[in-house]
């Protein structure tokens, strides 16, 4: 069984068809590059993974359990984490509080036990801590833990967000444009980074513009065009599929 299966997926908006009965499934320990045009429906896809639109057809299943109709931070605690396109991060608090933050949906101690200062609660607060920590120094961000979100630098800020993703604890961590607005040098930097988190025991979906990273880092590309599947493989077999030639260049 796949770890996370995608069959007859389809959304609508009005009369737009965004995403058109899309199968794919993704293996546990690969990454899996997902690429097309702009407006193909990529990130339609990953709103509707991670329950922020619902489908109009079709099913979602994460180890064989469907997600289809819950809610997002339900989903995060079954083990689904991502980042956005645009930068979402709590700006007004230090890099070590926003990363603290993805630990939320770990927690079990209660409200009361917080006013209380009772032991679970004390040592859950510094369990919490602690992964927080781990986690910024994985991403290279240790000694900035205790500067504001938003005085980060932008390829700072963006590894903060995947920081904060790996804090909840997911098996899967879907990027939407991780490198988006990097220099070269930062995202070759980060692309060495998500290898590393796919050894580390996550699998990896992403969306990704630049065809050096996601072509240098993915086991497996799925394509997309107006919605549909036009094409799956490994990158070899992606880069010399007409289709794939056709939807982004045209015809000749």
């Amino acid at each position: 069984m796949a770890l996370l299966e995608v069959k007859g997926l389809t959304k609508s908006f009005g009369g737009l068809v965004a995403v058109n009965r899309l199968d794919f499934h993704l293996d546990e320990g690969e990454i899996l590059g997902m690429i097309g045009p702009n407006g193909a429906g990529k990130t339609t896809v990953f709103n509707l993974i991670t329950g922020i639109y619902p489908p109009d057809e079709g099913d979602i299943r994460l180890n064989g359990r469907s997600l289809v109709g819950l809610k997002p931070h339900v989903i995060t605690e079954l083990g689904i984490a991502r980042t956005f396109q645009n930068i979402r991060l709590f700006n007004n608090i230090t890099a070590l509080e926003n990363v603290m933050a993805g630990q939320h949906c770990r927690t079990k101690t209660g409200a009361l036990s917080a006013i209380l200062r009772t032991r679970s609660q004390r040592l859950e607060e510094q369990r919490i801590l602690q992964k927080a920590e781990h986690c910024l120094r994985f991403m290279g961000l240790y000694e900035k833990r205790h500067e504001l979100a938003k005085n980060l630098p932008y390829g700072d800020q963006r590894r903060l967000e995947i920081a904060r993703a790996l804090a909840t604890e997911p098996h899967i961590l879907i990027l939407d444009e991780p490198t988006a607005g990097m220099s070269e040098e930062e995202s070759s930097e980060l692309m060495k980074l998500i290898s590393q988190i796919r050894d580390s025991g996550v699998t990896v979906l992403l969306i990704e513009h630049d065809m050096k990273v996601v072509m240098g880092i993915s086991d497996r590309i799925i394509v997309l065009d107006n919605g549909e599947k036009i094409a799956e493989g490994t990158p070899k077999e992606v880069q010399g599929n007409p289709r794939v030639i056709e939807a982004y260049l045209g015809r000749e």
